[in-house]
């Protein structure tokens, strides 16, 4: 992985997990009330937002490497796809009796949230170059 991508990965990991952790410690204050299923739910909608969204963000640097011409647009389709198997995951999870459901579904929320933005902080803070300094433009 180049180094770009570790430290753009690395800037929206972090800020998520801090959020789950956040998001965690405020669920077991309801979680205590609820029967302490609410910290679980916390844990494991950030554990699922990390994991998710980094097998997507791997992704989209296989395509950025191989079909650059496609990187935008592949963009754009993995993020709709990401929220809306998320979506469909928070209906299947509906029910669950694992953990409390309304501690996931935020959780989830809010650090899908904080990684898009994080995401996009460190693409506009990061220096890449966008021009090949190898090619010159001439034909040998």
């Amino acid at each position: 992985m180049p180094s770009n991508d570790a430290r753009i990965l690395l800037h929206t990991v972090v800020p998520t997990a801090a959020v789950g952790a956040v998001g965690a410690v405020a669920t077991v204050v309801s979680g205590v009330v609820a029967g302490g299923k609410g910290a679980l739910g916390g844990v494991v909608g950030t554990l699922v937002v990390i994991l998710f969204m980094g097998i997507g963000q791997l992704v989209l640097q296989r395509t950025a490497k191989s079909l650059p011409h496609l990187f935008q647009a592949m963009g754009l389709m993995l993020y709709t796809a990401q929220l809306l198997v998320l979506f469909i995951f928070l209906a299947l999870l509906k029910n669950t009796t694992l953990f409390d459901f309304k501690a996931f579904a935020f959780t989830l929320l809010a650090a899908t949230v904080v990684w898009v933005a994080a995401q996009a902080r460190a693409y506009m803070k990061a220096k890449i170059s966008y021009i090949d300094p190898g090619n010159t433009g001439s034909k040998s």
